[in-house]
């Protein structure tokens, strides 16, 4: 036979349990190396990376401290919490670099499942099965390509540690080989509480293909002769055995159970159960295990969130299920005997799902892709011991065999492939969510988050209002709206979206928060200061209310007030750029200017793309005459954003200082382009004109300034020079005596009102 040569034939020439390695590696890395260009998405993410300020302080005794004690997101899973913040420190904010994190871990239980399965069978094309199967099903992606769901693929490693570890145990039992499974069963409960029903799964492994529970069945041999020598001959063990064995694992689960649902309960995840009576959530679970198993067969429209049926379900749609169910486990049981194989994967896809099928509502959706990671690992057990043995006879088994599992693994693979590019980022995700289901109101409601950041303005707001049409009650579509109207100056449309927020929810502190920001950019301060408070009360973590709320008080010029409001963000978020930003702002109105350039560096460092940052400590160059310095933090915001007024209208300022009047009229009139009510530009385009005898051209932008800020003291003594220049004096001292009202220390003013007063002797 001849030799074969290259890559395939080194392949061959391995024992076939390195040869299933390296393929699954292979070929997993294959479908999913995609994610390594992927984004963050705004499901979650923000969450658990982009705006956890926990996260980003890295790893030190105060970070370990939180993860172990907060509560944080409605999870308490510290293992999950020091993952992230290990990527964090690793690739900042490079979501690459997150979601490679993910895909090796992927791959890490991918080969111990795969592993675990040929040391407990001894077979292993049928564990190289499911194993392949379970790299590559498409339902697996949102586990494997969402930042966030980092929690899955964190504690199914340590799930698949404990099924190794406790494969270990059973060959020789003893208190020392005992302990490596309550440790990893522990490290997967750290990770996410799924894990609550592996004692339940050890059990039906010692039933198969351990061998080692009694229950009746004849010839089933034990596995392992040294495992009969530790039980001193005997060749299997009764229920009463096995389970006296688990009882720290069942204290364990019990113990971490009730730690999750305090949790879960305070942050207010399981109170979607109020909103479902039982009879409800018991209907969606029947059909839910429906749904999933035909989605295991045949993984179509896939989504990130199905919204919940609530009582539009048929009466024949969870009847069914319940009778399908009931009867094949019926089926099963009494052929456990002959198939042992077949009621243990049932029983590990039933029972796996219990805790997240719904009967316990925590969220609001009907059923999710990420809760199959592992339980249909049971219906691949099924499959892989059964369809062999139901084709036992047939003379074709083996190749027919083989060519279906090609197959199927390769189309598995086309679809995953698909299914994770809708990954890619938010708009994308949202939406094929929105295309593969109906009135989801959370995929319309993020779509038009994601298209908010792009600027598209009035899409966007038409995805919240559809969100809004599909549940009236629905906050954060609320919310996203109440912000998008503020932002185009429709502040009392924003107010009242923000109190439908708080109708529904008194305690949201976000909207509380925006709602205090409308209201103070309305004067209303009184009012904002309440609901800033209530924001901070509701969630005394809460750094952006901080910082709003400080602003709030620098505007009513109470800054030593403000200033501990920027303090406390800081001390609760010591890398925040905004409250280093604010600091600066205090600092420079009570001329402290070495402290305020101090914060404004200090926002730059952590934020280099920290527009306001750089064009406040622009200005402070420029008042000190450094304008090279001023001219390159002002191009820099450009750089970053350069339909940017402000930095337009602060670099006009510049020219004008070096008296390039040309180049700064050209930068007055962009920013003017870009917001025509900016007073402060058309206050300075008629000091242009000004400045070269063009009085009328002046005189008409020194009114269009008056026009749209009254109160513009610098407006009104500018007005007050054109008008002494043509003749016009009575209007002249009008001018000059209302911007001496408006700010009596204007020493300009007064000099200019003393002049025309000596002028024309009054």
């Amino acid at each position: 036979m001849k030799k074969q040569k290259g890559f395939f034939g080194n392949i061959m020439r391995l024992r076939p349990e390195g040869a299933v390695c390296l393929i699954l590696v292979m070929a997993t890395i294959a479908v999913y190396w995609q994610v390594y260009h992927f984004a963050f998405t705004n499901y979650d993410d923000n969450k658990y990376v982009i705006e956890n300020y926990n996260i980003q302080k890295g790893l030190n005794f105060e970070s370990i401290t939180w993860v172990f004690t907060t509560g944080y997101a409605a999870n308490w899973h510290p293992l999950t919490w020091l993952s992230h913040m290990m990527d964090y420190s690793i690739y900042g904010m490079n979501a690459g670099g997150h979601h490679l994190t993910s895909l090796l871990l992927h791959l890490l239980n991918t080969l111990l499942l795969f592993i675990v399965f040929r040391m407990m069978t001894g077979a292993v094309w049928k564990s190289a099965v499911i194993a392949g199967l379970f790299a590559l099903h498409p339902l697996h992606v949102e586990s494997v390509a969402w930042v966030s769901e980092r929690k899955d693929v964190l504690s199914t490693f340590f799930w698949m540690l404990t099924l190794l570890a406790y494969f270990y145990y059973t060959g020789n039992p003893c208190i020392k080989r005992y302990i490596p499974v309550v440790l990893c069963f522990t490290l997967g409960f750290l990770s996410k509480p799924m894990v609550v029903t592996l004692p339940f799964v050890l059990l039906l492994l010692d039933y198969w293909p351990l061998g080692r529970l009694k229950m009746g069945q004849s010839g089933h041999a034990y596995p392992q002769k040294s495992l009969e020598r530790a039980l001193h001959g005997k060749k299997r063990l009764n229920a009463r055995y096995v389970l006296i064995e688990k009882i720290p694992l069942f204290f364990l689960t019990v113990l971490f159970s009730v730690i999750t649902y305090y949790v879960q309960n305070r942050g207010g995840a399981v109170q979607a159960s109020a909103l479902f009576p039982l009879t409800i959530r018991l209907e969606n679970a029947l059909v839910s295990y429906m749904i999933y198993m035909i989605k295991t067969v045949l993984p179509y429209r896939l989504a990130v969130f199905y919204p919940h049926p609530g009582n539009t379900l048929k009466l024949w749609h969870y009847a069914g299920a319940g009778v399908f169910l009931i009867t094949i486990t019926a089926l099963l049981i009494r052929e456990a005997r002959r198939y042992p194989y077949l009621i243990v994967g049932w029983l590990w896809y039933l029972g796996i799902l219990v805790p997240v099928i719904g009967l316990v509502q925590v969220g609001i959706h009907a059923l999710t892709d990420r809760y199959t990671y592992i339980p249909i690992i049971g219906l691949f057990i099924m499959a892989a011991w059964g369809i062999p043995e139901v084709l036992q006879r047939w003379r074709y088994r083996n190749t027919a065999l083989s060519a279906v599992t090609g197959i199927l693994l390769l189309a598995s693979a086309a679809v995953a492939w698909v299914q994770i590019g809708y990954w890619r980022d938010s708009g994308t995700l949202f939406r094929h969510t929105i295309e593969v289901t109906s009135d989801n109101y959370l995929a319309h409601n993020n779509l038009g988050a994601f298209l908010e950041e792009q600027k598209e303005h009035d899409e966007a707001a038409g995805h919240f209002l559809e969100a809004i049409r599909i549940d009236p009650d629905y906050p954060d579509a609320h919310n996203n709206l109440g912000v998008l109207l503020d932002e185009q100056g429709k502040h009392d449309e924003a107010v009242a979206h923000f109190l439908s927020v708080l109708r529904v929810n008194p305690n949201h502190s976000v909207a509380h928060k925006n709602l205090g920001v409308v209201l103070d950019g309305l004067g209303r301060y009184g009012e904002a200061e309440a609901h800033f408070l209530n924001a901070i009360r509701y969630n005394p973590g809460y750094v952006s209310a901080y910082n709003k709320y400080g602003i709030s008080l620098e505007h009513q010029g109470r800054l030593d007030e403000a200033m501990k409001q920027f303090l406390t963000a800081l001390r609760l978020d010591p890398f925040n750029a905004e409250a280093h930003n604010n600091l600066g702002s205090i600092c420079l109105q009570q001329g402290k200017l070495d402290e305020a350039i101090a914060h404004y560096n200090e926002a730059l460092l952590l934020k280099p793309d920290y527009l306001e940052a750089h064009c406040n400590l622009g200005s402070i160059m420029l008042q000190q005459g450094k304008l090279d310095t001023a001219f390159a933090h002002y191009n820099e915001a450009l750089q970053i954003k350069p339909d940017y007024a402000e930095a337009h209208y602060n670099l006009g300022n510049v020219y004008a200082r070096q008296g390039k009047l040309d180049a700064a009229f050209a930068r007055y009139n962009e920013a003017l382009r870009l917001k025509p009510d900016y007073a402060e530009v058309h206050m300075n385009i008629g000091n242009v004109f000004f400045s070269r005898g063009h009085l009328d051209s002046a005189l008409f932008y020194y009114q269009e300034a008056l026009q749209l800020k009254p109160d513009y003291a610098e407006a009104h003594n500018n007005l007050g020079s054109v008008l002494f220049r043509q003749g016009r004096y009575n209007d002249a001292i009008v001018h000059f005596r209302e911007a001496l009202r408006l700010k009596p220390d204007y020493a300009e003013a007064r000099n200019n009102l003393e002049n025309i007063l000596a002028f024309t002797k009054k």
